[in-house]
């Protein structure tokens, strides 16, 4: 059985004998047909389709678009969230500039090509899922995963729910991820989770504190310790007594402080700066880096006794760009957030955005996401996001042709694997299913750097 059997199509068409062609094309939906405005809008009340397709050419108007048009407004003002697909002959070019404008999902020219114009109707379900599942994250505040975060990614979801079982165990865990991929948000749920969400969670990012600072950062400092002590003063580790202590970019920690450091995790007391007085502390450690921690002690810049006491439970957290659909549902959550924050209202993005999007590679993560979508609120002149506000780079739209089809769809699922194995071509061949050197004459083929 197809994944969209009984998934409901409203097909909106005054000619019957197109209606039964569409609607025997479509045997994997259950289709409902209406041949004009009143009927279009009494099953869109009674069955809810979360997909439309809707001719322009409408009675009493079926040689113009006004019913159309019409019916369109219609729809969309009953149900916002339904995908309308506007199918017309008349006028092309000028109507799809209108029905989109107007935030119809997608525009299709007469006469109907099935093939392609079910390529436009399972986009739409999947772009619909996508807001669904969008909108129970916001109706829910948090959201079922840990600590709110916004995903729908099998590989985002293995990583919450690894951090929910380790929550309550006392262990240090390290968190590796590049830049931009949520590792504090992670941390805070960790802790949240765990045992001693009634006491302080205290981060410090060791990357941007200079050498000389970090130690006092760290460890406090007694009155006239150095010039400049005026007083007493804890370190991030005293005021995180009883709570979590996040060290981001541990990597970054010199070899010095480091030697301090793991005094501390061996016998759990610390010295201010100028004491000499022994300071118990119960603290949980949660790190985290960008860098590959193994490298840097083959290279002697971390030590491995410390790393071993660190790195009890090591959680690694996937790039945006591994979390098939997770770009798309960041987005309309970043949408809705900031268009709260800057007093303005968009119906959503237009189907090159999606592809946009879906295609875009990520370099910065979720932060670079979170600062596109914050731009194009600000800036954008339409209700509907445009593959350009998005500032993705030159964006040619989703061709519908099939051949081209397949190769986008090959170069997305190439991407994938090779973000999912970090780049590793013999793994990646292998979640591909084909040989190594079938993979090698693909990256060529595609200009995809392996």
């Amino acid at each position: 059985m197809s994944e969209t059997t009984a998934r409901k199509l409203l097909v909106v068409e005054d000619d019957p004998g197109l209606q039964r062609q569409l609607k025997w094309s479509y045997e994997d939906y259950d289709v409902v047909t209406a041949g004009d405005r009143p009927a279009a809008l009494a099953a869109l009340e009674q069955f809810a389709p979360a997909v439309v397709t809707l001719d322009l050419g409408l009675p009493p108007d079926p040689d113009g678009t006004s019913e159309g048009f019409a019916t369109l407004d219609a729809i969309l003002s009953a149900r916002p969230e339904t995908k309308v697909i506007v199918a017309s002959g008349h006028g092309a070019r000028a109507s799809a500039l209108r029905a989109i404008g107007g935030g119809a999902f997608d525009f299709y020219a007469k006469p109907v090509d099935i093939d392609e114009l079910g390529i436009i109707v399972r986009r739409a379900y999947h772009v619909h899922d996508l807001e669904a599942e969008n909108r129970r994250l916001r109706a829910t505040g948090t959201g079922d995963t840990l600590g709110g975060i916004i995903t729908g990614a099998p590989e985002m979801l293995k990583v919450a729910r690894m951090i929910e079982r380790v929550a309550t165990a006392d262990v240090s865990v390290v968190l590796l991820g590049a830049s931009g991929t949520g590792k504090e948000l992670l941390a805070l749920g960790l802790h949240d989770a765990s045992l001693r969400r009634g006491k302080p969670f205290v981060a410090i990012n060791c990357a941007a504190i200079p050498e000389n600072l970090l130690e006092a950062e760290l460890f406090g400092y007694e009155k006239g310790a150095y010039t400049g002590a005026a007083k007493t003063t804890e370190g991030k580790i005293e005021l995180a007594e009883g709570g979590t202590l996040f060290l981001d970019e541990i990597g970054d920690v010199p070899l010095p402080l480091q030697v301090k450091l793991l005094r501390f995790l061996q016998e759990r007391v610390i010295e201010r700066i100028g004491g000499r007085k022994a300071i118990p502390v119960d603290v949980r450690i949660v790190c985290a880096t960008h860098q590959d921690l193994e490298k840097m002690i083959a290279e002697g810049r971390f030590r491995e006794d410390l790393y071993y006491r660190l790195a009890e439970i090591i959680v690694r957290i996937p790039s945006l760009a591994a979390r098939a659909g997770d770009a798309t549902l960041l987005a309309y959550h970043f949408l809705a957030k900031f268009s709260r924050e800057h007093g303005r209202s968009f119906k959503g993005f237009t189907p090159a955005a999606l592809a946009a999007l879906g295609d875009w590679h990520w370099p910065g993560n979720v932060r670079e996401l979170e600062n596109k979508m914050k731009r194009a609120v600000i800036m954008a002149e339409h209700t509907l996001l445009d593959a350009a506000d998005l500032d993705l780079g030159d964006h040619q739209p989703l061709s519908l042709a099939l051949k081209t089809v397949r190769e986008d769809a090959d170069r997305r699922a190439i991407r994938l694997a090779l973000a999912r194995t970090e780049g590793n071509v013999s793994t990646a061949a292998k979640l591909l299913g084909v040989s190594r050197p079938t993979l090698y004459d693909l990256l060529k083929q595609y200009g995809i750097e392996g």
